[in-house]
């Protein structure tokens, strides 16, 4: 790995401070007085380095020690001289603003912004400093020489170092990897490829295709599979593999090709092009290029020419990692490979990694899992790891290699052929990349952000013709069409407003944990990444540029290292939320990028150590308002203040914030106007939102924005208070670089700004809110149209003559209560579409509307399918949504007549709730479907295409169009809800999804139907009481017994009020529901035993719900025979068990070893959890007498196979059982307790196996707060109620009946809950290894409770304290006072004797009103307490 670290790109670091060094402004502000000497000298000695850099970096590949401590050495000079050039440039800043009259507005707080602002003391200061860089420079030189570096000239304009030889990457058509694997693995891949290739035969033009992937996802092994395959080698007369992979240069190619061909000896004297194309003239050919990097095209089209001569049906098949590769090609079709799935991934570690098949110990095999998961999908690192572990017998070994940090290490090989792809980066490409090590792996990046990050660091090189932000987006283009970057997504983001949730779009990728490696082994310490509190003292090292934080009590953990360290941070992005203040402010003046979410109301760092910041990020704050001094952040370039709910205003100075280029402001309803003066911020590409206040000199007025150029999204809110709307409105829609425009109005009102409105043709998305026309004016170059709450909007357009929205693709029409029609033409014309391309359709709230629009004829085939001319309103209309119509009732707006009918051709998703005059879907016309076998069919079908269909709340709707045949033949999913009067349900043959609420019960008999199909069940019905006791022996309906023989695909089913799949008499349960993996069954009233014998049936079960069943008492039916218990168990994979409102419950089944969760709420009867609580009938019966027996009868339990039941519960919670007397049996592997108002629970008691002995257990020292009697004592100690050690969460809240005592705690316990306990008298902590962890503490209502742990390290990571109502806490540890500091006031509640305790001497005076206070507070908290628990 070494071998990388060396490759991190110095020579932007050195051009960038080459650019600093020569910028205008040092020169315009005169900031360099006195230092111009030195400066010229400065300027001429970087551009020798910049000569040599390439040189010294190869020689450090080639382990050069002298050229890499060089190298090093140049960083840590260029990474200080940038710092001095930045203040320089600040500087010159700071003189700017001051000319402009920024002093004036700051008044006296100048002199505590700068103090340092004199120039004669800036010179002196800066002055040294450069002449310290100029000493390291020229020693720097001195050693150049020494080394004997040469200087080496760039080959292209790109900054492309020297490439890297691939000759080791020879590869040819024979498959080393296991090929029984690899062929089972890449089969569809391969077969789609093949059909591409043989589908050629009849094309005379050469066919490219290029499969893309980044490295290590088995592309060759793909290419060598293809070319092996039968048809191939049948298909085509002649057969070429040539592996590319080094500089493309085209006669070696040529020569390659044809050697690789059987005539490879003829004609050598010819020229490579010459004998190539002979090869090739008039043969059906296959030529497999692989490892192809060449981005020149003019070198491909000189190969092509002779390529070309081959016979019709000739294809080139490539391998590339670089998706340009393939656009050069000009290829067709690009195959982009897909990472492997984990089942492959598994078999192909277990093939490296054991000899034989004998040799595999299960204790290896079960780590298979978790090494799966390091590989990511990729076949190579599989293989790698694999070969690693052949040689690795242990588990210890395993475990080790599992949780390397990194698997691209020297043993698994994996790095030369990864960093293939960086090494053929461009410098500064290549640090854009390396960057992106500051994230954790699998993090979701903001495309958007990512690229400010690069520009506040310097990472993107200037260019005279285009921003910074443009080339940062023409950046990660280049990485992601080289698979640096995958899975790219378009998304939106939603935020709060007034009007409700609104949306802004995102674009997010990530890294494949491979490519992290590489960007990690560039960085080495240089990025830190922290997602739990370290463990090593030393993790931050001086030599940290770039943190990132995702972890509970960041703060404490920054302010601890920086107490200690002083590292140049660059970057800090805090994922995780800020709490409390941070410490060692200037410690932070290098930053240039800032994330920071707060929980406090001010910003917690002093803007005068922030002068080089140029990334400000404050999203989902809690801030109210920024300190008005942040407006000396001169170099800030992006601002973002999204989502800070409750922000009330901007910094009323930042006209001054003149390099501001994004300002993001959506999300922060509380906003109500912006600053004055925002016209000078003439850098502003981005402002998410503009608020217009009333107009006043201290809010800016909508006209600021004329001159600024404003692109990407921009809202503009209260345009009531806009001056002359109209025209300013109208200033926004011709804004050339904006896509993206909402327009707020706060209220309705009388309003014509939109009747004339005409954006220009880049405006893509319009947005509107409560706009108070009655029309808007032409918008048919829109691609999307958004109207919400426009009470007095009647028609989208009234104009002379009919118009289409040529490209509108989405429209929404939201709380339109005038809304009647479409539109309104004064003459009508011909007949046309005027929705052509609408894809989604979202119709909601619009009250008057009765219709959809008037369908057209299509004039021809409707789609592929060949169908006939029918009607459609929107023939590309995909996603229909309409909800709340109350009018609606028609399918188009000329009342149908007979024989009409309507399509929606390409409808795939249709959602309909609450329209309550609707009766019918449209009538169904006769289309013709082609068929697998060739031909066509005859369907009837308004939907050909649907594949989801939503109903809900329809009270006239009853019938399905009645017609022979398949409704829906592509119909996927089916919701119908609340829909009283449908009993049956349309045919339906690829139905996968079927859900029913508040059904009929005759609906359950149309469920078989679907039973080839099914694999989610949801059947909810009405409710119809069963009087009769009937047992449940089977959950398959009884009349549906014949056809239920095969097994179901089906892996979830919730079942609500469906007796008849409980039927009495009903056969056997067999495999019926052999992948069933979730079960929830509500208000069965015929459930009154454990159906064992289908417990046993659901072998995939892994969650099961039983909920309200009234009559379900438990007890198996009939006990089974010893043989049967151990032929199978119940349940055998269940993970988790919810059991609720099950007021006859008395007995639990067997629950299975595999289980991790149980919930069991309001099943008041219930006497034990796992099984019957043997040991315990003599405790019950005389706990009145003595509760000295507790403990006797804990340990006395018989060691029985029952006592090591649920080895991996982790979570139980209950909830109102009010029938058990204790929960014994507590696997040592329990996390979680939970228990609410189980007021007969007198005992907590963990299986022993799970203990720690008592004599061996040793308590931290309690504060003995009440002294007790002898005998009390005694008692007391006998008295223990013993818990898991791996205990995290413990709640108890109102189980009245537990017995005093003793409740010792393991260490691992984060939060304890005890409120409203009479029995307990005091808390220990048992010894572990590692100390106590406790971060949640609730202690209430505890009358007798007296006793707390006293030591330091209980209390150390406590942050949530609240003790009250607990009279015989006399008064606190000393440990805990002392902690009281560090607890912030809003998650501290105590009562007032205790904060009494912690006052410092300085506010005795003021004690006796703040007792008070705190008693009155005190009095009010009980209160609430009693009126909750009444």
């Amino acid at each position: 790995m070494a071998e990388l670290v060396v490759t991190m790109a110095i020579r932007p670091l050195v051009a960038m401070l080459r650019d600093k060094a020569s910028s205008y402004l040092l020169d315009q502000y005169n900031v360099m007085e006195g230092m111009e000497e030195q400066h010229k000298i400065l300027k001429r000695r970087l551009p020798i380095i910049l000569d040599v850099i390439t040189d010294a970096e190869e020689q450090a590949t080639a382990n050069r020690e002298g050229a890499k401590a060089w190298l090093q050495e140049l960083k840590r000079v260029a990474y200080e001289a940038n710092e001095v050039f930045d203040e320089f440039k600040y500087e010159a800043l700071r003189r700017e603003a001051r000319k402009n009259g920024h002093y004036k507005k700051l008044g006296f707080d100048v002199i505590k912004i700068f103090p340092t602002h004199n120039r004669a003391v800036f010179r002196q200061r800066m002055g040294s400093k450069l002449c310290r860089i100029l000493e390291d420079i020229n020693v720097l030189i001195a050693e150049m020489h020494d080394f004997g570096l040469r200087q080496t000239f760039l080959v292209s304009s790109q900054f492309r170092q020297t490439p890297v030889s691939k000759e080791w990457r020879q590869t040819d058509y024979v498959i080393i990897d296991p090929q029984e694997i690899a062929s089972r693995s890449r089969h569809e891949d391969k077969n789609n490829i093949v059909n591409i290739l043989l589908g050629q035969a009849g094309n005379a033009d050469l066919a490219v295709v290029p499969i893309v992937g980044m490295g290590g996802l088995g592309k060759t092994t793909l290419a060598q599979l293809i070319y092996n395959e039968p048809k191939i080698q049948k298909h085509f007369q002649l057969q070429l593999w040539v592996c590319v992979s080094d500089t493309f240069d085209v006669n070696s190619i040529a020569k390659s090709i044809v050697e690789a061909s059987p005539k490879k000896n003829y004609d050598t004297e010819k020229p490579p092009l010459d004998r190539l194309q002979k090869l090739l003239s008039g043969k059906r050919y296959l030529l497999v290029l692989d490892d192809v990097w060449n981005r020149e095209v003019q070198k491909w089209e000189r190969l092509k020419v002779c390529l070309q001569h081959g016979g019709m049906g000739s294809a080139v098949l490539t391998t590339t990692r670089d998706k340009q590769v393939a656009e050069i090609m000009g290829a067709d079709i690009t195959y982009n490979l897909n990472v492997l799935k984990d089942d492959f991934i598994k078999e192909i570690i277990v093939a490296r990694a054991f000899s034989s098949e004998n040799d595999k110990p299960p204790k290896l095999l079960k780590l298979v899992g978790e090494i799966v998961k390091r590989c990511r999908g990729s076949p190579l690192a599989a293989t790698a790891l694999g070969s690693v572990l052949r040689t690795k017998t242990s588990v210890e070994e395993w475990e080790a290699i599992s949780s390397r940090s990194s698997i691209c290490t020297d043993e698994t090989g994996i790095l030369p052929i990864l960093k293939l792809s960086y090494n053929d980066l461009p410098p500064h490409m290549k640090q854009c990349f390396a960057f992106c090590a500051i994230f954790p792996k699998d993090y979701k990046i903001d495309v958007e952000k990512l690229i400010h990050l690069w520009i506040a660091n310097g990472f993107i090189p200037e260019h005279e013709e285009d921003s910074l932000e443009t080339i940062g987006k023409h950046i990660f283009s280049e990485l992601a069409s080289r698979s640096f970057f995958l899975d790219i997504e378009e998304s939106k983001e939603w935020y709060y407003s007034d009007m409700g949730i609104n949306y802004y779009s995102i674009t997010t990728c990530k890294i494949h944990d491979l490519m992290h490696d590489i960007a990690m082994s560039v960085m080495g310490k240089e990025c830190v990444v922290v997602i739990k509190e370290p463990s090593q003292t030393e993790w931050l090292s001086d030599s940290a540029r770039h943190l990132f934080f995702s972890c509970e009590e960041t703060e404490g953990i920054l302010n601890d290292a920086l107490e200690k360290k002083s590292p140049a941070i660059q970057t800090l992005i805090c994922d995780s939320r800020i709490e409390s203040s941070l410490k060692h402010l200037s410690k932070y003046s290098s930053l240039h990028a800032l994330k920071l979410c707060l929980r406090t109301e001010s910003f917690v760092l002093k803007p005068k150590y922030l002068h080089h910041l140029r990334y400000l990020d404050l999203s989902f704050s809690e801030i109210k308002a920024l300190p008005e001094d942040i407006s000396i952040l001169y170099n800030l370039q992006v601002l973002d203040l999204s989502n800070c709910r409750y922000l009330q205003r901007l910094p009323r100075q930042m006209k001054y914030m003149t390099s501001l280029c994004h300002l993001y402001t959506h999300g922060c309803p509380e906003l109500k106007s912006m600053p004055p003066g925002l016209e000078n911020l003439t850098k502003l590409q981005t402002l998410t939102v503009f608020v217009a206040g009333v107009p006043g000199p201290d809010c800016s007025d909508v006209a600021e924005l004329q001159n600024l150029n404003l692109g990407g999204q921009l809202e503009l809110c209260q345009v009531e208070n806009v001056e002359k709307a109209e025209s300013e409105v109208a200033n926004l829609g011709n804004k050339k670089d904006l896509t993206e425009l909402t327009l707020r109005w706060s209220k309705v009102g009388e309003s014509m700004v939109l009747d004339k409105f005409e954006p220009h043709g880049g405006l893509h998305v319009l947005k509107i809110y409560s706009y108070g026309g009655e029309c808007i004016g032409m918008l048919q170059n829109m691609v999307e149209i958004h109207l919400f709450h426009c009470k007095r909007l009647q028609f989208l357009f009234r104009c002379s003559t009919l118009f289409a929205f040529s490209k509108l693709k989405v429209l929404t029409l939201e709380h339109l209560c005038g809304f009647e029609g479409w539109w309104e033409i004064d003459e009508r014309h011909e007949e046309r579409t005027i929705f052509p391309v609408l894809e989604k359709l979202f119709i909601s709230n619009c009250g008057n509307l009765v219709a959809l629009p008037e369908p057209q004829l299509l004039q021809g085939p409707c789609g592929e399918g060949g169908y006939t001319l029918v009607h459609s309103a929107f023939p590309a209309l995909k996603i229909l949504k309409m909800e709340h119509l109350k009018s609606f009732q028609r399918w188009d707006t000329v009342k149908e007549t007979q024989g009409e009918q309507i399509v929606f051709p390409w409808l795939e998703e249709l959602s309909i709730w609450n329209c309550p005059k609707l009766i019918a879907l449209p009538k169904a016309p006769l289309l013709q479907e082609p068929c697998i076998e060739g031909g066509y069919k005859l369907v009837r079908s308004a939907f050909p295409a649907l594949k989801v269909l939503k109903m809900g709340r329809l009270e006239r709707f009853q019938r399905w169009d009645p017609v022979e045949g398949t409704l829906f033949p592509q119909l996927e999913k089916l919701s119908v809800r609340k829909c009283p009067n449908i009993i049956n349900l349309p045919e339906a043959p690829k139905l996968s999804v079927l859900e029913i609420e508040n059904g009929k019960q005759e609906i359950c008999h149309c469920v078989d139907r679907y039973l080839s199909s099914l694999n989610n069940l949801i059947l909810k019905l009405e409710y119809i009481e069963i009087t009769s006791e009937v047992d449940c022996t089977s959950i398959v309906p009884v009349e549906a017994k014949d056809k239920w023989n095969q097994k179901s695909p089906l892996t979830v089913m919730q079942l609500r009020c469906c007796n008849s799949f409980f039927g009495e008499g009903a056969p056997e349960p067999s495999d019926y529901f052999l992948h069933l993996q979730e079960l929830a069954i509500g208000r069965c009233d015929v459930l009154v035993h454990w159906p064992e014998k289908v417990f046993q049936s659901l072998v995939s079960l892994r969650r099961l719900v039983i909920n309200s069943c009234k009559n379900l008492v438990g007890y198996a039916q009939a006990p089974l025979e010893p043989s049967a218990i151990e032929r199978s168990q119940c349940l055998p994979g269940l993970e988790s068990l919810a059991l609720k409102d099950c007021p006859s419950l008395v007995e639990m089944f067997k629950v299975p070893a595999s289980l991790k969760i149980m919930d069991i709420t309001w099943c008041p009867k219930l006497e034990s959890i796992f099984g019957k609580q043997q040991g315990m009938s003599e405790f019950i019966e005389g706990s009145s007498c003595s509760e000295v027996v507790v403990h006797a009868a804990v340990s006395e339990l018989p060691s029985s196979p029952m006592n090591h039941s649920c080895p991996c519960l982790e979570d139980l919670r209950l909830l109102r059982c009010g029938s058990l007397p204790a929960v014994l049996n507590l696997p040592p592997s329990l996390k979680t307790l939970k228990m609410y108002v189980c007021s007969s629970i007198q005992v907590l008691a963990c299986q022993q196996g799970g203990l720690q002995k008592p004599e061996a257990s040793t308590s931290i020292s309690r504060t003995p707060i009440m002294p007790e009697p002898p005998a009390a004592a005694a008692a007391t100690a006998a008295r223990e109620h013993l818990l898991s050690p791996h205990l995290e969460c413990l709640v108890i809240q109102d189980c009245a009946g537990m017995l005093g005592g003793t409740l010792r705690l393991p260490a691992p316990l984060k939060r304890l809950d005890i409120i409203g306990n009479s029995g307990l008298t005091s808390l220990e902590y048992l010894s572990g290894e590692h100390p106590p962890s406790l971060k949640y503490l609730t202690l209430a209502g505890c009358s007798t409770l007296a006793s707390l742990p006293n030591e330091p390290q209980v209390y150390r990571s406590l942050w949530r304290l609240a003790i009250t109502g607990c009279p015989a806490i006399k008064k606190l540890p000393r440990c805990l006072h002392q902690q009281l500091g560090s607890i912030d006031d809003d998650f501290k509640e105590l009562d007032a004797r205790y904060e009494v305790m912690a006052f410092k001497p300085k506010t005795w005076k003021e004690i006796p009103r703040l007792v008070r206070e705190r008693r009155a507070a005190a009095l009010e908290a009980r209160k609430r307490q009693q009126v909750m628990q009444e």
